[in-house]
């Protein structure tokens, strides 16, 4: 538990792991708590006269601020658009906050926001209104962003109480390559080594509209941080269910997987920011594949596991060889500033 009197925030407390989790529900919510909290979501589902609004927010630290498939400003506009669609929701409004440090060079200021514009021009949203502040040198680091988003629900009801034994486990995509490649982009392996991996880092909202469209989904998230399996434990913490993930059939490129077992990571609790969990009927993963297959970004969509009755409140990974390994909640910051 947390020392109120005498403890300190640490990187931990920003994993999106247990230390979150900790956070959250010692401090946050109880100061906080209101229905359209109290359900953690990716977002909020509020209501609106004639309709239901998603809303969301997030604030993006990453470093290496530009990384090999992406930079901080689409990082922004695709983690809160990806948020409002994991709510089934339509993107529509974006809000930018920026906080620049003294001293940040105004060549990289323009890219980011150029970034910025172009990928919320190709998602659809617009960048309704925003702020800016600039602190002293040596009191940021560089630039930081804040992004609030507004959509409108089309698929309401999608929640982890949906969630029933028998349900499947969809993925749309190799998971792990966002964590890899800023950790890589960071670790600055010396002149000559250049790595292929690139981050996945791209709006979701058309995926999950076809899997919303195609029928059955229970609910989305995208695996962000903490990966994988921290996602999928926050549908089976305290619940009668287990999930069993089937480990020969999760998508992990090659490359990553080198890489991970270069830099001491798990793919599985790698930090994704283009990849989107599904968990759905079964008789409906069929046709929600096939959707997916037919989009850009979902071509390599794949059913990694599915909901039992076994390992109640439990995640837990089928090895190849047949064994079973429990997949908690990441435990500690296995990659800070990951977004």
């Amino acid at each position: 538990m947390i020392d109120f009197e005498h403890g300190v925030v640490t990187l931990d407390y920003g994993s999106g792991g247990e230390k979150t989790a900790e956070l959250i529900d010692t401090l946050l919510r109880p100061a906080f708590s209101n229905p359209a909290l109290d359900a953690l979501g990716d977002g909020a589902v509020v209501p609106a006269p004639g309709e239901q609004l998603a809303f969301s927010t997030d604030s993006f630290v990453v470093q290496p601020l530009f990384f090999p498939g992406g930079d901080i400003g689409k990082l922004a506009v695709c983690g809160t658009v990806n948020d409002l669609a994991m709510c089934g929701a339509e993107p529509r409004w974006l809000s930018l906050s920026m906080i620049l440090e003294e001293g940040f060079p105004f060549s990289s200021l323009r890219r980011i926001v150029e970034s910025i514009s172009r990928t919320a021009k190709e998602a659809g949203v617009c960048i309704a209104t925003g702020d800016t502040k600039v602190v002293e040198r040596g009191h940021g680091d560089g630039v930081y962003l804040n992004t609030a988003g507004i959509g409108v629900v089309h698929t309401p009801g999608l929640s982890p109480a949906a969630i029933r034994p028998g349900d499947k486990v969809l993925v749309t995509g190799p998971i792990g390559d966002h964590g890899t490649a800023v950790m890589l982009a960071r670790a600055d392996l010396g002149p000559g080594f250049e790595s292929p991996i690139v981050s996945d880092c791209m709006a979701l909202h058309h995926l999950a509209a076809a899997a919303c469209a195609a029928g059955g989904v229970r609910v989305l998230r995208d695996a962000t941080r903490g990966g994988a399996a921290t996602t999928l434990n926050e549908f089976t913490d305290g619940q009668s269910f287990g999930i069993c993930l089937f480990e020969r059939d999760i998508p992990v490129r090659p490359e990553v997987r080198a890489a991970c077992e270069l830099l001491g990571l798990d793919p599985l609790y790698c930090a994704n920011e283009g990849r989107m969990l599904c968990l759905a009927a079964p008789e409906s993963a069929p046709a929600i594949l096939d959707a997916l297959h037919a989009l850009p970004g979902g071509e390599g969509a794949v059913c990694i596991g599915e909901v039992t009755k076994e390992f109640p409140g439990r995640v837990v990974l089928r090895t190849e060889l047949g064994a079973h390994r429990v997949l908690t909640r990441l435990a500690g910051a296995q990659l800070p500033r990951i977004c």
